[in-house]
């Protein structure tokens, strides 16, 4: 029997995206961003969640994406990526969904412009519905983690 994932749907452009439900600790609305100097430009600063730093970074940044203005459908979805908690600004979060892991193919070497390392594949919905599963270890490096944990001293 195949594994059944549950996955968080959001937008970024024209594509949907997903991470598994356990990853995400939290979807927030767009609040106020405390930018921090010299940083690389997708990481756009730090929020404080319930007395805890949290750096925040773009999405659209990090995959080399034309930035646009934050709207009401914005969010900063909470992830845990190797230990750390880390937001990521979406255009929208969707849906909650449960996917066949089985229907999770490797991507191809590029998908709309976005590195294959950063996704762990691509998920077929239907007939006419992609979803872009991500890589969240690969979304940051190890040398972006160090200094994004150097930021929360």
């Amino acid at each position: 029997m195949a594994e059944e994932l549950k996955v968080i749907v959001f937008g970024l452009g024209d594509e949907e995206y997903g991470i598994e439900v356990e990853k995400v600790r939290t979807i927030e609305r767009m609040m106020p961003i405390t930018r921090v100097p010299k940083t690389p430009s997708f990481i756009k600063g730090v929020i404080n969640m319930r007395g805890v730093v949290v750096p925040v970074l773009d999405l659209r940044g990090r995959f080399n994406l034309p930035e646009t203005a934050p709207t009401d459908a914005s969010r900063i979805i909470i992830v845990a990526v190797n230990e750390m908690e880390v937001g990521f600004i979406v255009d929208a979060a969707n849906d909650v969904i449960d996917i066949d892991a089985d229907t999770i193919a490797s991507p191809p070497e590029v998908v709309g412009g976005i590195k294959a390392k950063y996704l762990r594949g691509i998920a077929k919905l239907g007939d006419d519905r992609l979803l872009i599963m991500l890589n969240l270890s690969e979304v940051l490096n190890k040398n972006e983690i160090i200094q994004l944990e150097l930021l929360e001293v």
